[in-house]
């Protein structure tokens, strides 16, 4: 076998490899001892935990216990409107939910919910969640949209909404629309080996808290940070027909699948595809709708487990 280099270039390479102590660890013309290629850093990875009845958060809790040991960024966003609905319920108040004229349905969030929402979401649910994460050994900081003004946007003080197959416009609601997400902050608790768990509220540009949706405030979080999102729920994912499990919609890569995947979204499903399309319009990588009571989910919804949109199946994605 005939040797391809020179013995000088041979010589070359040999000083090169004892200079490398002098060249930045990410230069591009830094040799490798072992031949392999200088990876970039870890994709930050983002996962919605839901907070329906039905979802088991304790072994995504382990899940992220073994991610963060393996040196993998992981941010946790959670939501908890069924808390916030039983919590209401308790104190004598009815949960409101409107639809838009668009389909959506979502809470109106008055003066008394609003309170309710700021004891039980950033208050009780997520020092909890924070303190389950800590006894798993993850270095939890729990976060609500308000700290640091991590979550930011203006208010939506008057929505419209269809009632009685009316439009009409409500006044009164504590509600706002994340635009901007304080990544510094989220990147200088991952660089010290943190785990952020993220709640809303957000802080609306009047500098008050306001409701935002869970799922779309983890869709800001990942295209911030140009993550991976993983959203956890109690189905197995994306399904054609909501009451068979079998139909589950494993890829969503082109806009003609996204387009199918809106028109199947129902219920709770509509605002996950929303955020998905959100997601990877901002700078997402990818994101995966699975099922929160899988063994390991965040890792299974990696391996294929679950629905997945990736950058080409929306339009504009950066």
């Amino acid at each position: 076998m005939t040797n391809p280099y020179t013995h000088e270039e041979l010589l070359d390479a040999h000083d090169q490899l004892i200079d490398n102590d002098n060249v930045p660890e990410d230069a591009a013309d830094r040799l490798r001892t072992d031949g392999g290629v200088i990876e970039d850093e870890n994709t930050p990875i983002v996962v919605k935990i839901g907070g329906a009845r039905a979802v088991n958060p304790a072994g995504a809790l382990g899940d992220i216990a073994h991610l963060t040991a393996n040196g993998e960024d992981v941010v946790v966003v959670h939501g908890g409107s069924t808390a916030v609905d039983d919590t209401l319920e308790e104190l004598g108040e009815e949960p409101e939910y409107v639809e838009s004229p668009n389909g959506v349905v979502g809470r109106f969030t008055d003066e008394r919910a609003m309170e309710v929402f700021e004891m039980v979401m950033p208050g009780k649910l997520n020092t909890d969640l924070t303190a389950d994460l800590q006894a798993e050994g993850v270095r939890a900081v729990g976060l609500s949209g308000v700290d640091g003004a991590l979550l930011t946007g203006p208010r939506k003080s008057a929505i419209r909404v269809v009632e009685d197959g009316k439009k009409k416009i409500r006044r009164g609601d504590h509600s706002g629309k994340i635009e901007a997400v304080n990544a510094s902050l989220l990147e200088t608790l991952l660089a010290e080996n943190y785990t952020p768990v993220v709640t809303v509220p957000m802080l609306a540009d009047d500098g008050t808290p306001v409701n935002a949706d869970a799922d779309r405030a983890a869709a800001a979080i990942a295209a911030a940070l140009g993550g991976e999102l993983t959203v956890l729920t109690d189905v197995p994912g994306l399904l054609e027909n909501p009451d068979d499990e079998t139909t589950l919609i494993e890829q969503v890569a082109t806009p003609a699948e996204m387009a199918t995947a809106k028109g199947v979204a129902e219920g709770f499903m509509t605002k996950k595809v929303m955020a998905a399309t959100e997601a990877l319009k901002g700078g997402a990588k990818s994101v995966v709708i699975a099922d929160a009571n899988n063994r390991d989910p965040i890792t299974a919804a990696q391996k294929g487990h679950g629905t997945k949109f990736t950058p080409t199946s929306v339009e504009g994605s950066q």
